[in-house]
């Protein structure tokens, strides 16, 4: 019996934390919201130049490895839907499949994860780091708002860039694809990109957008709400960082699942 309170005990304590978790993301969104619409009014303007610092570390700086990233996952979906659709005769449909999935999945997918990784944790890092050296006391002491300092300009950055990111990982996948499956279609590869141009809708570029906007919020707040909850100094720290990456994943992979059940009914 005492074992069995000890389990509830433990799973009430983690329900706790998890809600009390979104909570705080869902009021650090709904500040950020507040400072860039009416902060200008109480001399707490969201600064143009501080968004675009993050647009390019969190954009710019990451064109490199999304296009390696994408690259191969383009030529790898090309190897499986050849060999794959091969086997039923239908090479055919190897454009459209590789089209259809790296739009409306893959490219928002992996590109998430890649950010979450590489941006999510420099966030939880950044202001761990200064939460633990008391710089964020240090900022409010002087003033300044530090959720209008720091954590709208990243949020903005990355709702902006993710699906930036995303278009270009969806091109350069396509063009990976076609590197591959074009020979093997016995077909130019300027003709297999014509053919995927002709097959794609909007709605499929749309629909891994509408993903990247979502999995940009999701990594961005749990990245900056981590960072905000730090203790324990250098060692808690290591652990915020670790923490951000998995959680963002988590969420990324959870609310994929979610958008795939209700899109492709």
């Amino acid at each position: 019996m005492t074992a069995v309170l000890a389990i509830l005990e433990s799973f009430g304590r983690a329900t706790i934390r998890s809600l009390a978790g979104i909570g705080h993301a869902a009021m650090l969104f709904g500040e950020s919201v507040g400072f860039a619409i009416t902060g200008w009014r109480r001399g707490q303007p969201v600064r143009v130049a501080s968004v675009f610092a993050q647009m390019r570390q969190i954009g710019v700086d990451a064109l490199p490895i999304t296009a390696l990233l994408a690259l191969v996952i383009g030529i790898m979906l090309g190897i499986q839907f050849v060999a794959a659709l091969s086997e039923f005769g239908a090479q055919s449909q190897v454009v459209i499949a590789v089209a259809k999935s790296v739009t409306r999945e893959f490219g928002a997918l992996i590109t998430a994860i890649l950010v979450a990784g590489r941006s999510g944790s420099a966030l939880a890092a950044r202001i761990g780091s200064m939460s633990v050296s008391q710089e964020i006391d240090a900022l409010a002491v002087i003033g300044i708002d530090p959720v209008r300092y720091l954590a709208a300009p990243a949020l903005f950055a990355m709702a902006i860039m993710l699906p930036v990111l995303t278009v270009f990982a969806d091109a350069i996948a396509i063009l990976g694809a076609a590197f591959y499956s074009a020979p093997a279609l016995d077909v130019s590869p300027t003709a297999y990109i014509a053919q995927t141009l002709a097959l794609l809708t909007p709605g499929d570029i749309g629909q891994g957008l509408a993903k990247s906007v979502v999995f940009a919020v999701l990594i961005s707040l749990i990245g900056i709400s981590t960072g905000f909850s730090v203790s324990g100094g250098a060692e808690g720290v290591g652990r915020a960082t670790t923490r951000a990456v998995v959680l963002s994943i988590c969420y990324i992979i959870v609310a994929d699942m979610v958008f795939s059940f209700f899109l492709n009914r």
